[in-house]
């Protein structure tokens, strides 16, 4: 299939808002469903412990809520592991067997888990003995935190592409070390970090929920130990979360530093540079320099060169030196990549125009080229394959992101999460001293903290995709040289059926989980429900 420019660029925004929105979607299930699966599990496991027929009851109500939501999370995220085959053909390609890797285990071992222990979590209440429904809950907790772990893996690759390399005969990048791509910083930052962020969540839902319980003055006991669990488990999730958010900054900073630039709309890089706590930034034709980059913004000075280089005196390279390169930092400019980077893929279709005019001259030549195990091979790597992704870019400023939005949605995220910190604090004091069924005003603040979790989730996956672009894997391939080659109009008319479709399962959701929330927690002194053994 032959497309004009215009046409494969619309194929390729298109391709990337229909991936955006089914993955904005699904994460608006997903990290309730890694939080609450625990929050369930502590909560049995209080009711193992105590015998108490109130947490059994407690944990039956929370299950619901779960479940509903996990059943819908599986939907949107099936369709979403679809897309790179049907949208995103030339990235699955080029990526071998390292993105299907951690992707395959998800859906062998994790998955597994989660299926195998839902029905017995669900379904075998007085039918199987407490210890083991215990486990089943656990089990299923577990498995659907390890399907996280296995996808966050996947994702931190894209973002810094390690224990690999590329086949030249295949034109794919294949695994050497499975440990380097499990084990790189930058996949544990993001495990630990989106994890937590759904343990806040879950907490923040869980608390909301209750409140509206104490609003109404319906189960005022379930409420309150709810609260009480929910809140031990957020607060601590969120001092996790802020030391992860700390660790992935420091990520960012040594793997991503366009990101790092767009996070703080730094144009001109500095020794000892300051955070911007807060700022408002001016239009996009104004931004050249640091002087120029705000209407007002306050900033602490040299903490970004301490929490990003753990140094007050180190240099944070802005947008600028990026751009335009910066030779007493030993930064390259974003032109001379762009040569490097074509100079691979040149060396790239000169090897496949020689195999099919079997010149084993030049086949022997680039071979060597690509041949990590040489000193040329070596040599070649790093100074020219490393950029090769550069080489399919037009402009040196195709390398900036949105730097607004990855700016603002930054604070958002961090802003809410400091909120989400001293809230809990204070419903934990508050319900201990057993008053805050008499603070009407912190129970509305907390029923309406339930869209803030979701908005502080949905800012951090911003800040990281966003901020990334215009790389699917950074610095190998952009999104221009992923997609599929399809016609723009196929990919707009399922982006609009996938936009009805998740909409239709999002109210359905609300509508369902509403309903259970309004029933409440059901009786377990019925006759039917007879004691575990």
């Amino acid at each position: 299939m032959i497309l004009s420019t215009t046409d494969w660029m619309q194929v390729v925004d298109w391709s990337r808002a229909q991936f955006a929105m089914t993955a904005i979607y699904h994460w608006l299930f997903v990290p309730l469903t890694l939080g609450l699966g625990i929050i369930c599990a502590i909560m049995e496991s209080i009711y193992y412990r105590t015998g108490n027929e109130f947490w059994k009851r407690t944990t039956k109500f929370w299950m619901r809520i779960f479940g509903i939501n996990f059943a819908i999370g599986v939907a949107t995220g099936i369709i979403l592991e679809f897309e790179f085959g049907t949208n995103w053909s030339n990235y699955s390609h080029f990526v071998g067997d390292i993105f299907g890797a951690p992707l395959a285990i998800e859906g062998i071992m994790a998955f597994f888990l989660e299926s195998t222990f839902i029905a017995v979590m669900f379904f075998g209440w007085n039918k199987v003995s407490k210890g083991f429904h215990l486990t089943a809950t656990w089990l299923t907790a577990i498995g659907a935190n390890l399907s996280a772990l296995w996808i966050l893996v996947a994702n931190a690759w894209m973002q810094y592409p390690i224990g690999m390399t590329f086949n030249i005969a295949t034109a794919r990048n294949e695994m050497t070390s499975f440990w380097d791509v499990l084990l790189s910083p930058v996949a544990l930052n993001k495990f630990f970090h989106t994890v937590t962020s759904g343990y806040v969540l879950a907490a923040v839902v869980v608390v909301g929920i209750s409140a509206w319980f104490l609003l109404r003055k319906r189960e005022g006991q379930m409420a309150k130990d709810s609260i009480k669990v929910a809140g031990i488990f957020g607060l601590v999730s969120s001092l996790a979360l802020l030391y992860s958010g700390d660790g992935s900054g420091e990520q960012v900073a040594k793997t991503q530093p366009m990101k790092l630039a767009a996070m703080e709309a730094l144009y001109d890089g500095s020794r000892g540079a300051g955070l911007t706590v807060i700022g408002i930034l001016k239009p996009e034709n104004e931004r050249t320099d640091n002087e120029n980059a705000y209407y007002f913004k306050i900033d602490i000075p040299k903490l970004l060169s301490i929490l990003s280089f753990k140094d007050s005196k180190a240099y944070v390279a802005g947008i600028n030196d990026l751009i335009d390169g910066n030779e007493a930092e030993g930064i390259l400019s974003t032109q001379e990549k762009i040569e490097r980077g074509r100079v691979a893929i040149e060396q790239l279709a000169i090897y496949h125009k020689a195999l099919k005019e079997k010149d084993s001259a030049e086949i022997a030549r680039v071979t060597a080229l690509f041949n990590p195990d040489t000193p040329q091979g070596k040599a070649f790597l790093a100074e020219n394959f490393k950029y090769f992704g550069y080489g399919y870019l037009n402009a040196p400023t195709d390398t900036i992101p949105n730097v607004p939005l990855v700016f603002y949605t930054f604070r958002i995220m961090v802003a809410l999460g400091c909120y989400f910190i001293l809230l809990f604090a204070v419903v934990l004091a508050l319900v201990y001293r057993d008053t805050i069924d008499k603070r009407r005003w912190l129970l509305l603040a907390l029923v309406w903290s339930i869209p803030l979790a979701y908005i502080a989730s949905v800012s951090g996956w911003i800040v990281a995709e966003v901020g990334r672009q215009p790389w699917t894997i950074q610095d190998l391939l952009p999104t221009v040289a992923s997609v599929s080659r399809i016609n723009a109009s196929s990919v707009m008319v399922t982006f609009f059926i996938f936009v009805a479709l998740f909409t239709t399962l999002l109210i359905a959701e609300l509508m369902i989980v509403t309903k259970q929330i309004k029933i409440g927690p059901k009786d377990e002194t019925a006759p039917a429900d007879k004691p575990n053994k």
